[in-house]
Formats: structure tokens, C-alpha cells, sequence
């Protein structure tokens, strides 16, 4: 499928997903929205991708919504704008496969609520993060005062909101908001690093770790430990887990078939 505001690539069981208006900084408008949402469908309906990375062309991640959408909304179309958005982002969020935001400048308002939504965030030194809806008279709409406090904690997400503050990439490091940081120049070499690692597992434990970290962070402890207990008891249906301890045992790299069902 051929797309106007965004990339897609596939190679090596990666895909990489561009957001791709640089001469506005990659702002969010409609059309976008529904080429990520159409972007997301086709990687789940291509089975060799074991691994999504988002990243955006030019000098931004992704700078925020495009003011002029913003500017001729009513109340409604506010609502209808901000729900796409926020199913657009747990579409992401509940992807099979783990998801990296390779962030390359600009992160700031939904740039950063897409970028939370991601598995983790690795940025460049020169990246920032922010969101800076206060300064519009607006809040975040695509979820990110929850995913922002469920990350750094209550405090510092109301901090953010409330003054509409960008941080750095290092602060955004400190906060846990980020994973890692790289050099400019090597962002993206280094994040296909991390990417090639992770493609390199078993599908079936790839989802199994994801999932169970997700579905466990609102639930007690001993609720969040059954569902763990459950996942691993799963992997052992697939033939990951024989081959896994066998090339251990073995003393050789292991050669991860299994499928999702």
C-alpha cells in the first residue's frame, strides 16, 4: 500500500514506520492518523515482521498536532479527533510485537504521547520530549496525561502538563521516560541494533514478556505473578522452548520458529 504522510519498510523482520512531513515537522493531521492506523494493519498481516520501529524524517519525531486542525475544531470534532487518536495509539500500544520509538528530534505533544505508547524509547542526544498543550489552552487529548504518569509518576506528569515544559533528552533519560540515548549520528544504527536483537527471539516469548508486563502494571502483585505463571506455562507449547534449551545445552546459537496463534 503506497502512502502520502508516512514510510513503511520492511527488511530483516523489521519494519520501520517513517513519519514522513518534515516540512512541518511531522505534525499530526487526519490524514495521517489513518495511514498509521492502515500502516499498523498491514504490519499485523505481514507475518516475517518480528519487530516495529517508529521513527520521523527530517528534524522531528513527530512536533504535535498541526495547529490549523486544531484552530477550526468544535467541542465534537475536538472529541472525535482526540478518540482516533487515542484508539490509534492502543492499536499500537497492543501490537504482538515489540515496538521501539527511535526518536530523532522533536517528540512533543501527540509526538510524545505516540512515543509512550511505544514498548520504549531510545533518542538522540539532541532529542526533547514535552507536552505543551497548556500553551494552546488545551491538555493532551491522545492519552498522554495517563501513559505520562503511569511513566514518571503523578508529580512530574502534572508538572509537564501544567507548564507545558520540553525536556531534554538526558532529563527525559533520568525520569524513565527514555531507555537510551545515542549519538545523532548513530540513532538509528544503534536502535537497528536493538532491533535485530530482539527479532532474533521467539515470536511466542516476545509477545508472552510484552503482554504480561502490560497486563500486569495495574494489578496486585499476586494477580500480576498468576498471569506471569500462566504466559510461561504457554511458552512450553511452542517448539521455541525445545529449541531454546536445546541449543543451550548445545552450546549454539538457537534458531526461533515458532508462530503466533
Amino acid at each position: 500500500m503506497s502512502y502520502k504522510t508516512i514510510k513503511l519498510d520492511v527488511s530483516d523482520a523489521i519494519a520501520t514506520l517513517t513519519f514522513n512531513r518534515p516540512k512541518v515537522l511531522n505534525a499530526i493531521n487526519p490524514e495521517m492518523i489513518e495511514e498509521f492506523r492502515a500502516a499498523l494493519a498491514e504490519i499485523l498481516q505481514t507475518p516475517e515482521v518480528k519487530v516495529l520501529v517508529l521513527t520521523g524524517a527530517g528534524k522531528a519525531f513527530v512536533a504535535g498536532a498541526d495547529i490549523r486542525i486544531l484552530q477550526a475544531l468544535d467541542p465534537l470534532g475536538a472529541k472525535r479527533f482526540a478518540q482516533v487518536g487515542q484508539s490509534t495509539l492502543f492499536a499500537l500500544e497492543d501490537m504482538d510485537i515489540p515496538v521501539i520509538a527511535c526518536v530523532n528530534g522533536f517528540a512533543l505533544g501527540g509526538g510524545c504521547e505516540i512515543a509512550m505508547a511505544c514498548d520504549f524509547i531510545c533518542a538522540s542526544e539532541s532529542a526533547s520530549f514535552g507536552q505543551p498543550e497548556i500553551n494552546l489552552g488545551l491538555i493532551p487529548g491522545f492519552g498522554g496525561t495517563q501513559r505520562l504518569a503511569r511513566l514518571v509518576g503523578k508529580g512530574r506528569a502534572k508538572e509537564l502538563c501544567m507548564t507545558g515544559r520540553i525536556i531534554t533528552a538526558q532529563e527525559a533519560f533520568s525520569m524513565g521516560l527514555v531507555t537510551r540515548i545515542f549519538p545523532a549520528k548513530t540513532l538509528i544504527e544503534e536502535t537497528s541494533k536493538i532491533a535485530k536483537t530482539i527479532a532474533e527471539k521467539g515470536r511466542v516469548s516476545l509477545r508472552a514478556a510484552k503482554h504480561v508486563i502490560d497486563d500486569g502494571f495495574d494489578v496486585d502483585l499476586k494477580a500480576a505473578c498468576a498471569l506471569e505463571a500462566d504466559a510461561f506455562s504457554l511458552c512450553f507449547a511452542s517448539p521455541d522452548q525445545q529449541e531454546g534449551t536445546a541449543a543451550f545445552l548445545e552450546k549454539r546459537p538457537p534458531k526461533f520458529t515458532g508462530e503466533l496463534v
